[in-house]
């Protein structure tokens, strides 16, 4: 595990958000990466943005979008 990972899930932990919630957002926070190809910290404000459109235009499962509520 990334030393930023690590960082990530005890910020998640001192929160005291529920184990499935915080894999969703590690989870969350991997395809964030994964699609521009590039660690978390090497990412701002702009790439936020832009992946939010992405996801406006990204065909969701009734599942997915449920799990996400």
């Amino acid at each position: 595990m990334s030393s930023l990972r690590q960082r990530m899930l005890e910020d998640l932990r001192l929160r005291g958000l529920a184990p499935h919630t915080e894999q969703l957002y590690l989870t969350a926070v991997a395809d964030f990466a994964r699609h521009f190809g590039q660690s978390p910290d090497q990412l701002g404000p702009e790439h936020i943005h832009t992946y939010q459109l992405h996801l406006l235009n990204k065909p969701v499962s009734y599942f997915y979008a449920d799990d996400r509520r």
